[in-house]
């Protein structure tokens, strides 16, 4: 009965694991996309209804913009090729209940090798009949200290 306790323990933290590199696999495509502006790429790991907010904090305070998501798409399209744009996430925390996930990733953002803002993304995830989508994305931007 012991081992069959310790075998069921095994399976349900590698299950937990799995999952969780599954979503962490779905972050890092939404980012290649962003970062080769493959807004294709990026809608494939997205919910159809995709909701965008930002926070800009400036002095303390905070702005919160909407955006909707075929803006960003067209937005990010438009980034000319020649800057070079990079969203670094510095971790990830990773939470996840059934078919629901939540990730919270702190990032730096660089264009042409240069810190331009940095902050927290929040995203949060699905799952659409085994494929984990993300629904639902706010981040905060504060600018980089010059």
């Amino acid at each position: 009965m012991k081992k069959l306790l310790i075998l069921l323990l095994l399976l349900t933290i590698q299950a937990n694991y799995a999952q969780e590199a599954d979503v962490k696999k779905t972050i890092k495509t939404f980012f290649e996309g962003l970062q080769t502006r493959d807004t294709m790429k990026m809608q494939s790991v997205c919910y159809k209804h995709l909701i965008l907010e930002s926070i800009e904090e400036h002095r303390g305070q905070g702005n919160l913009d909407f955006e909707a998501a075929s803006d960003f798409y067209k937005q990010i399209a438009r980034i000319p090729q020649d800057n070079e744009i990079e969203e670094r996430l510095l971790s990830y925390n990773i939470q996840i209940d059934g078919t629901m996930a939540h990730v919270w990733a702190p990032y730096e953002f660089y264009i042409n090798g240069k810190l331009s803002h940095a902050g927290v993304n929040s995203f949060q995830l699905f799952n659409d009949r085994g494929a984990w989508k993300i629904v639902y994305i706010i981040d905060t931007r504060r600018s980089a200290k010059k």
